[in-house]
């Protein structure tokens, strides 16, 4: 008994020590600068930074994806009220669908370059579908624009490693938030 307590306890560690320098490369990786690229998307904290893209609205992007409410995935309704104008609209959406170079990485994210070269990184981080279930995870990315389509569906930028649209489902799927500003 005490040589399998001991095992739990040195695996725990292992995992914690992992863990530990999973997230320093993040961080190292949403602080690194040069030419505007900006984060792996996870975080948010005081190293997130709003990257100009030089999009024709002047619209800025955060650098990386919120996380304030432990999952990543906000609802329509969560998202509007926690963020509300920092909340990119469908034609902020649009615009970076538009205006930017969409290029696939093999992690499973796009790195987003805007006109002046400066780049965003999306991850395809998945959504929760409105039972909370996780689903497409490294495949599929789901980010919530504040514009409503109807009572019960909103608009969202929808993409995975061969395209990218904006799409409109319903409200109360988990879905992930990157921030503007203007």
């Amino acid at each position: 008994m005490k040589k399998l307590h001991f095992f739990s306890v040195v695996c725990l560690l292992a995992l914690f020590v992992v863990s530990l320098a999973g997230c320093k490369k993040e961080e190292n990786n949403a602080n690194n600068g040069g030419n505007g690229e900006s984060g792996t998307g996870g975080g948010g904290g005081a190293q997130a930074e709003f990257v100009d893209l030089g999009l024709p609205s002047g619209t800025k992007w955060k650098s990386s994806n919120e996380m304030g409410n432990g999952s990543g995935f906000y609802t329509f309704d969560e998202a509007v009220s926690a963020f509300g104008s920092q909340l990119p609209t469908k034609e902020q959406c649009e615009e970076l669908i538009d205006k930017c170079t969409w290029t696939w990485q093999s992690n499973g994210s796009y790195k987003v370059t805007g006109p002046n070269g400066n780049s965003i990184i999306l991850p395809a981080a998945g959504g929760n579908d409105c039972d909370g279930n996780l689903d497409n995870v490294g495949t599929v990315g789901y980010y919530r624009s504040s514009t409503p389509y109807s009572e019960n569906f909103a608009w969202y930028i929808c993409f995975y490693s061969d395209d990218k649209f904006m799409f409109y489902d319903s409200r109360c799927y988990g879905l992930s938030v990157r921030l503007v500003q203007k």
